[in-house]
């Protein structure tokens, strides 16, 4: 497995070598250690350009995830090659997250938008009240073992969405 973690912002101080713990971790509660992930730190900037091209909504957001394969949720990809041992990229909006963080623990608030993002890697959505169902169970499932093997005591962020 490959995690390459890309700090494209300088507003907020970042520590890397926590998060990777913590990816590497998530990754394998999902059962998906053996697959590379790309994981980049991005500013508003970058990330109001990205939900503009891809969503429609030029504003900066917290999580973008663009998979490199179309999955039913949960389901984990059948590679073939060495190319498709890539799960994807998530873009974590840093900027955005450390505004609405405010007061919280910065790398817990990371770690838990990061493990939203890596869920919609796996064909995790939330566009309907079973969808969400579905991921915010996938998301505190993998929190949980997070926690565990952490001593942390992190929750998915998504509760209450519908």
């Amino acid at each position: 497995m490959s995690l390459v973690i890309r700090n494209a912002q300088r507003s907020v101080p970042l520590r890397r070598a926590p998060l990777r713990r913590a990816l590497s971790a998530l990754l394998a509660a999902l059962g998906a250690s053996r697959f590379d992930v790309a994981l980049v730190c991005a500013g508003d900037g970058l990330m109001r350009r990205l939900n503009g091209a891809y969503r429609q909504r030029p504003e900066p957001t917290d999580v973008l995830s663009f998979p490199a394969h179309r999955l039913a949720p949960g389901q984990l990809p059948r590679p073939r090659c060495r190319h498709e041992y890539h799960l994807g990229d998530v873009f974590l909006g840093v900027e955005y997250i450390a505004r609405h963080a405010a007061g919280e623990d910065l790398e817990g608030v990371l770690t838990v938008t990061a493990a939203h993002g890596l869920c919609h890697l796996l064909g995790y959505q939330h566009n309907t009240k079973s969808e969400w169902q579905q991921m915010y169970q996938k998301e505190e499932e993998i929190l949980e073992k997070l926690n565990q093997l952490m001593g942390t005591n992190l929750r998915p962020l998504t509760a209450g969405l519908f």
